[in-house]
Order: C-alpha cells, then sequence, then structure tokens
C-alpha cells in the first residue's frame, strides 16, 4: 500500500512535521547501518519518478484540509520518506506546488546526490534542508551508511559544500554516533571542521535509539557522547544533541489505525507514544493488538522499550 502522506509527526527540528513520503519503501542511496526503518532493498543513485506530482499535491491537501478542520498545528510540510527524498526526479515540482499551501517546506536528505546541479536547483526551492554528514574520512563513510557503488565521497562532500554556496534557507546537519564506527576522536574533530566550513543553524549530534537495521549497533558510552559534544562546540558550532525517543503528542486526523500504520510506516513509535495518541482519539490498547495480531504492525524491544513498526511483509 502507498503511505503518500502522515503524521504530524512531532519533531525536535520541525515542530510538527507532516511527513510527505515521496519514495518507496526502501529505496536509497545508502542503507546506514543504524536505519530504524530496516536495511535498504534497493541501493541506488539514479533520479527517477516515483509517484505523479499530483497525487502528492492531492494527498497533501486533503490532510491538510481535515488536520485545519480539526485544528491541528502544522509548522511543516517535510519530505522525510522511507529512501533518500532526492532520489524523485520530481521533488523540484512537488515543493513549488506544496509552497501553494502557505507551509514551509522542509527536507531531510542524507546529501549523497548534491554534487548533481539539478537536485541542488530542486532544494533551493524548500525552505529547510536538513543534511546528513556521519563521516569524514571515505572509509569510515562506506562502513555506517554502506553507499550505492557509484557514489564518490569526495564528490558527495564537494557537492555539499557547493550546495550550501548556493543556498539562502535554513540548514541543519545530523551526525548519528554509532559505537565503534565513526566516534573517535579523531574521526570526530575531521566531521566537525567539515561541519564549521557549513555553517549551519544547528549542527545536531545523534544516537540509535530506535531499532536499528543491524542488531550489533548500539551507541556510543555517554563520555564519548559528551566528548563530540564538546569537539563540536570547540569548533563553534550550535550543537544540539539527540538522545531521547522524542516527544509524544502526534496528529490525529480521526482514524486512529490508519494514523498508526501511517506514522509506524516511517517512525517507528514507542509504547507511551501509541498510548497518547490512542488517548486523545478516545481509544483503547485492542488497536495495537489488533495491528498486532493481524500483522500489520510487529513489536520490538530496544534498549528496554517498546517500539511498534509497520509490517511491511504482510
Amino acid at each position: 500500500m502507498e503511505r503518500i502522506v502522515f503524521g504530524p509527526v512531532p519533531s525536535r527540528r520541525l515542530g510538527q512535521s507532516l511527513g510527505v513520503n515521496n519514495i518507496p519503501y526502501k529505496v536509497c542511496s545508502y542503507s546506514c547501518l543504524y536505519c530504524q526503518i530496516g536495511r535498504t532493498d534497493n541501493v541506488t543513485s539514479e533520479r527517477r519518478a516515483f509517484y505523479p506530482v499530483e497525487k502528492i499535491v492531492g494527498e497533501v491537501g486533503s490532510i491538510i484540509k481535515i488536520l485545519q478542520e480539526k485544528k491541528e498545528k502544522i509548522d511543516y510540510i517535510t519530505f522525510v520518506p522511507d529512501g533518500e527524498p532526492t532520489l524523485d526526479i520530481n521533488i523540484g515540482k512537488e515543493i513549488e506546488e506544496l509552497k501553494k499551501f502557505g507551509i514551509k517546506i522542509a527536507v531531510i536528505t542524507n546529501a549523497s546526490l548534491l554534487w548533481d546541479k539539478d537536485v541542488r536547483a530542486d532544494l533551493n526551492k524548500a525552505d529547510l534542508v536538513s543534511i546528513k554528514v556521519d563521516a569524514f574520512e571515505a572509509n569510515v563513510w562506506g562502513k555506517i551508511n554502506r553507499p550505492a557503488e557509484n557514489l564518490d565521497y569526495k564528490k558527495v562532500l564537494e557537492g555539499i559544500e557547493i550546495f550550501r554556496r548556493e543556498y539562502k534557507g535554513k540548514l541543519l546537519t545530523e551526525t548519528l554516533l554509532v559505537k565503534d564506527i565513526n566516534d573517535s576522536e579523531e574521526e570526530l574533530r575531521k566531521v566537525a571542521n567539515f561541519i564549521k566550513g557549513l555553517n549551519p543553524s544547528v549542527a545536531y549530534i545523534g544516537i540509535p535509539t530506535r531499532p536499528p537495521a543491524e542488531d550489533w549497533v548500539s551507541p556510543p558510552c555517554i563520555e564519548i557522547i559528551n566528548k563530540a559534544y564538546l569537539i563540536f562546540t570547540e569548533f563553534q558550532l550550535n550543537t544540539e544533541l539527540i538522545l531521547g525517543i522524542g516527544d509524544v503528542e502526534f496528529g490525529y486526523t480521526g482514524d486512529v489505525e490508519k494514523d498508526i500504520l501511517n506514522i509506524i510506516s516511517v517512525h517507528p513509535m514507542s509504547s507511551k507514544q501509541v498510548e497518547e495518541l490512542l488517548k486523545k482519539a478516545g481509544k483503547t490498547w485492542d488497536v495495537i493488538k489488533n495491528l498486532v495480531t493481524e500483522k500489520k504492525a510487529r513489536e520490538i524491544e530496544y534498549r528496554g522499550e517498546r517500539y511498534y513498526l509497520r509490517n511491511f511483509t504482510h
């Protein structure tokens, strides 16, 4: 089933974010070790059309109308799909059309295709762009992000720098740390130095907080996380840590089962987050029990917390 729109989802970076899922499940230029929706089925760097522009715009418009009637707040319409959003060759047209709703547009990208001038032109239309910088050295990048074979990291980094010079909107960076992969002091200093040249509004440092693609993946110890923060601030970066499971307030459109399935397709929910949404909808835990029984959702325990994910094999 196609899942074009989900949320609003509470976001530390974006407030109440209405998600746009413009890429089919796990079509991405990376297969990151820590990806919360699993290993990438189709690792590619080839851009193409996936859904008609009018389908995406129509579905977003329908959900906005419902949410506005319920007086739900939307701070951003955010391209944050099951894969890499810039693989969608129509993303520039989609951004232009969605801007007509009068809501800011954000794109969360792994930045792997910014060497392509057409990708940069598309993202220049967005109000906010968040880019991934998990590594500086190519061998570390290869281990943590597991990119498409034809991608050249030197070219990727150069593309990021060119984009920064061109882009007039709000730029954020996110660096996700995995124990014993990209958390050495030497690598952290190289990453911080590179990000300093980008002058982002905020440089976020995160850790795996939801079930990762590889079950052996774990976050660094708190001492290393603190060291990373200090290194970033030493490079005069406005740095914030993302270490928790996020806020609990999700938007409700009137169909709580559909809302949960749409959200957990791209954003695994903790048991507390599910409870809050069910409470808002006036429903009981039986809703999630039924979704699990019917194999529409699955329950996973990670670091002492229960999470619910969409069961894509069903």
